[in-house]
């Protein structure tokens, strides 16, 4: 299933589920007991496993989605994690993950228009898929990661190059606000298909800047999981944003900053399209 949060004509977020191109409404028993009428709820209460696409609400143009997860306790990115952009860099794969935060303030939806952060003038797109955490975890091996993924879904780590090399640490650059668009849907596994042939690919005004397939990742997401279980407790909706390929614009030559205006599209065959559009410094 296709599972997205929107607002349509009375203003109120709730979840639903994504039928070719319509929005339904999503049945589920623990919404009818009085759950938060959200995805982050329903995964908190292991409730994915029972909706349902009820009526039709409308057709997607017709409503506002907004991020399908709103209060995630943990939003974790990977950096170097594609063969591809290690490549670009001159950089050797690392051997353990390396990995970063960002914060709730850093969602945005699909279709959001994003402001420049003013303390930067070298902002950057990193188009990527991302999984969300199905459940409590810790200590998971490798082998039995999958069972603790909920599904995928677009990211785009959006990234201040100046601030984020200003310091050893790459968070600086990683957290302004509006800096983590997700969406347009989270994903369940078994309509994603598998985790290392999710394409993807980010365009820029329309030109294509990236392309690749989760096949070119050097820790793949079983391995992400299971590391990362191994470092901490893992919760239902925690967002892990697994690395992005080549193609940035701080390793172009001309380099490509974002400017105000500009469109950026991460779309996937597998997974839909996420439209960001960038706005004025704030």
């Amino acid at each position: 299933m296709r599972l997205v949060m929107f607002t349509d004509g009375d203003g109120a977020a709730r979840p639903g589920v994504l039928v070719e191109g319509v929005v339904h409404e999503l049945d589920s028993p623990l919404l009818d007991a009085g759950l938060e009428p959200s995805l982050d709820a329903l995964l908190r209460a292991g409730g994915l496993g029972a909706v349902e696409p009820g009526e039709p609400v409308a057709e997607l143009d017709q409503v506002s989605l907004l991020p399908p997860l709103r209060k995630p306790e943990k939003i974790v990115c990977i950096g170097l994690n594609y063969r591809s952009h290690a490549e670009e860099q001159g950089a050797e794969p690392p051997q353990q993950p390396t990995f970063f935060a960002k914060f709730r303030n850093a969602l945005a939806a699909p279709g959001a228009t994003v402001p420049l952060p003013r303390a930067s003038r070298k902002v950057d797109y990193e188009a990527e898929v991302a999984f969300v955490v199905a459940d409590r975890c810790k200590d998971v091996p490798e082998s039995e990661a999958l069972d603790h993924v909920a599904g995928y879904l677009l990211f785009n780590d959006l990234s201040a190059r100046d601030l984020q090399f200003a310091t050893p640490q790459w968070m600086p650059g990683k957290v302004f606000d509006g800096s983590a668009p997700i969406g347009p849907a989270l994903v369940t596994p078994d309509e994603a298909g598998p985790h290392d042939a999710i394409d993807l690919e980010l365009l820029l005004n329309g030109e294509r800047m990236q392309q690749a397939t989760t096949a070119d990742l050097v820790h793949s997401v079983p391995a992400l999981l299971s590391y990362l279980s191994t470092l901490m407790t893992l919760e239902a909706g925690d967002i892990v944003a697994t690395g992005t390929p080549a193609g940035v614009g701080s390793l172009r030559r001309p380099r490509v900053w974002l400017k105000p205006g500009d469109e950026v599209i991460v779309r996937s065959r597998v997974l839909g399209e996420l439209v960001t559009r960038i706005g004025e410094p704030r």
